[in-house]
C-alpha cells in the first residue's frame, strides 16, 4: 500500500494532541498545559472520508435484496495514519528539548501536519509561539538545519565512496546533493527545489524532512473561527487550513444528527479534520478505487496515475501477476443507475487492459489467472 502516514508537528502548546484526539474521536493522547506533554509519538489510524462509500453500499443492497443477514457484510474504508508527536522548540536540530527524538520521529512519516497556534488563551503557555509566520519560520529553520546534518553525513559517505568505485549513479547522487546543501544555506525547504526527473530520483534515499510536503494547519480561536474560514491562505500557502481543535474535540464527541446541526450553527459543511485528513490524502497524491460485491464494499489506495495491474496487487500480488483484465465502471456512471446490474446491462462497465490508467473513484472486478 501506498505510504498513508502524516506526522503533525509544530511548537509546544499550540494544540497538536487536542487535534490528535479529535482525530481519533477518542482522548488517547495526553494533553497537559505544558512543553514536552507528549514524549513518544502517539499513533492513530483514521477513516479517509468519503459519501460514496455509503452510496456504494445502497447500491449493493439494491442488486442483493435479503433480510437474513446485513448486506454488505463488510465495509472496508481507505485509512491513514497520523502521529503526534512531542513539542519542537528552537535549537532542536542541536538537540534542544526532545530534538533528536522529535526530528528522528519526522523522518519516517510521509507527510506532515504543522499546527500552527492562533488561538488567544491566557491560560495555556505560550512556549516559544509568537505569531504563526515567526512559527513556521522557526520549525523550518530547525527542519533544515537537521536536514543539513543528515546531508554533510551522506554526502560524505557519497564523494568516499565515489572516488573508488567512479560509480555514475554516485557521481549523480553528490552532484545532487551539493546543489540541495546550497540550497538548504540560503534558509529554503528542500521540496521547494526544482528537480529534473533524473535528479528526483538519484535523491530517493536522502531521506530529508523538508522534501516532505506540509500542510500548514491554523488553530483558531472558537470565537474567530467564523470570520476566518471565509480567508484565503493565511500562511500564503495553497496547502493551509483553519480549524479549531477545540471545536474539533467537541464534534467528536457528537452523534451524527448533533454534528450537523452544529456545522449549521457555524455555517460550514463538513468538519474541519474531514477536510484535513481528505487534504493529506490529496498531498500525498493519493486516490481511491472500490471493490464492491454483498460481501464487502472496499476503498482501495493507489497512487494518481497507476496503471490497472499496480492496482490490483493492492489486493494481492497475484492479481498483479497474473493480471488479465478489469471491468471497470466509473463511480459517476455507476450513481446514474444506482445498480451495478443495471450499469453491466446498459454498457456501462467497460473492459480494460494493462496500460489503463485508474481514475479516482474507478469501481472494479478484476480478471486474472495465476
Amino acid at each position: 500500500m501506498p505510504s498513508l502516514s502524516v506526522g503533525i508537528v509544530g511548537l509546544p502548546n499550540v494544540g497538536k494532541s487536542t487535534l490528535f484526539n479529535a482525530l481519533l474521536k477518542r482522548q488517547v493522547a495526553f494533553v497537559a498545559n505544558y512543553p514536552f506533554a507528549t514524549i513518544e509519538p502517539n499513533v492513530g489510524i483514521v477513516d479517509v472520508p468519503d459519501e460514496r462509500i455509503e452510496l456504494l453500499c445502497q447500491y449493493v443492497r439494491t442488486d442483493n435484496p435479503r433480510t437474513d443477514k446485513q448486506i454488505p457484510e463488510k465495509v472496508v474504508p481507505s485509512m491513514i495514519k497520523f502521529f503526534d508527536i512531542a513539542g519542537l522548540v528552537r535549537g532542536a536540530s542541536k538537540g534542544e528539548g526532545l530534538g533528536n527524538e522529535f526530528l528522528g520521529h519526522i523522518r519516517d512519516v510521509s507527510a506532515i501536519a504543522h499546527v500552527i497556534r492562533e488561538f488567544k488563551d491566557e491560560n495555556v503557555v505560550r512556549s516559544g509561539s509568537v505569531d504563526p509566520k515567526s512559527d513556521v519560520e522557526v520549525v523550518n529553520t530547525e527542519l533544515i538545519l537537521s536536514d543539513l546534518q543528515i546531508l554533510d553525513k551522506f554526502l560524505q559517505r557519497v564523494e568516499k565512496d565515489a572516488k573508488v568505485t567512479k560509480s555514475k549513479e554516485l557521481l549523480k547522487k553528490l552532484e545532487v546533493g551539493k546543489k540541495i546543501r546550497e540550497h538548504l544555506e540560503k534558509g529554503e525547504l528542500a521540496s521547494k527545489f526544482l528537480f529534473t526527473e533524473d535528479e528526483k530520483e538519484s535523491i530517493k534515499d536522502f531521506n530529508l524532512i523538508t522534501l516532505k510536503p506540509i500542510i500548514y494547519v491554523l488553530n483558531e480561536g472558537e470565537e474567530e473561527l467564523k470570520d476566518k474560514i471565509v480567508q484565503k491562505g493565511i500562511l500564503d500557502s495553497g496547502d493551509s487550513i483553519v480549524i479549531c481543535a477545540k471545536i474539533e474535540a467537541e464534534l467528536a464527541e457528537f452523534d451524527e444528527i448533533e454534528r450537523k446541526k452544529y456545522l449549521q450553527e457555524l455555517g460550514v459543511t463538513e468538519t474541519g479534520l474531514d477536510k484535513l485528513i481528505k487534504k493529506c490524502y490529496d498531498l500525498l497524491d493519493l486516490q481511491s478505487y472500490f471493490t464492491m460485491g454483498p460481501k464487502e464494499v472496499h476503498s482501495w489506495t493507489i497512487k494518481k496515475g497507476w496503471k490497472a495491474p499496480q492496482a490490483a496487487g493492492e489486493i494481492h500480488t497475484d492479481f498483479e501477476r497474473g493480471f488479465i483484465s478489469a471491468e471497470v465502471v466509473g463511480f459517476n456512471d455507476l450513481k446514474s443507475v444506482e445498480s451495478l446490474k443495471k450499469a453491466k446491462e446498459k454498457g456501462l462497465v467497460r473492459l480494460e487492459g494493462k496500460n489503463y490508467t485508474m481514475k479516482d473513484g474507478d469501481i472494479v472486478e478484476f480478471n486474472f489467472s495465476v
